[in-house]
């Protein structure tokens, strides 16, 4: 007798239990596969605007004039020009209360940065948590879909007085369904996750590598005049 053995037919066939695993991890892949495309486009955003930022900022234009527009584009603004746009609003205070000490007003500009910087990197690393969840959980719900099918077939095969390998073969199909489909899940988050943390470290390393260069900057600044320029 000829049996269908297509995954749609196997899931349909199968026990509740394993069609609700599949449904879990069906589930789990679509919101994974979303997370990933935000994702994708969140980071060229990102490393857009630093870059347009980064040169305008070497430009030669003005702190003050890059301060400027900065508050005039803060919510279209990039990581980049928040940090600092952070550093310089703190270091333009202190300058109002007549700090005359250059290491406070560097210091204050620097923690003002750093505290920014780590409210960017949180950002940007938003939905990495969620995508390391289902790299490392869905291989094991897919694993325990597969044991309750193959139980299922097993218990349901102890009736029968002679067991043949046609008799055998369509629950231990429907229950390796669920492994697959759990791998499914799981191989894009897992690639998706390296890449993504690799790229977040770059993006990083550059705001840090800013943070230096305009610390610098403001040092040499305050050794000459206000920050007026570069």
């Amino acid at each position: 007798m000829n049996q269908d053995l297509s995954i749609v037919s196997l899931i349909l066939n199968a026990s509740w239990v394993v069609q609700a695993v599949v449904l879990l991890l069906a589930g789990v892949s679509i919101a994974s596969w979303a997370a990933i495309f935000r994702k994708i486009i969140s980071l060229k955003r990102v490393q857009s605007l630093n870059d347009e930022f980064d040169r305008e900022f070497w430009s030669g234009t003005s702190l003050n004039d890059l301060y400027a527009a900065a508050n005039q584009n803060a919510k279209h603004s990039g990581p980049m020009e928040r940090i600092f746009a952070s550093g310089m609003r703190e270091f333009q205070k202190l300058r109002e209360r007549r700090m005359d000490d250059a290491n406070i007003l560097l210091d204050g500009a620097r923690r003002a940065m750093r505290a920014s910087y780590q409210r960017e990197v949180d950002a940007v690393e938003s939905n990495l948590s969620f995508l390391a969840t289902v790299a490392s959980v869905s291989p094991y719900v897919g694993l325990f879909g597969t044991v309750w099918g193959i139980m299922h077939a097993f218990t349901g095969l102890a009736a029968l007085e002679q067991v043949t390998l046609s008799t055998v073969a369509p629950g231990i199909a429907e229950a390796l369904v669920a492994t697959a489909i759990g791998l499914f899940a799981a191989i894009p988050a897992v690639v998706a996750y390296n890449r993504f943390a690799h790229d977040i470290d770059r993006v990083a390393n550059k705001l840090e590598t800013f943070i230096e260069e305009f610390s610098n900057i403001l040092q040499r600044n305050l050794g000459v005049q206000s920050p007026s320029g570069h």
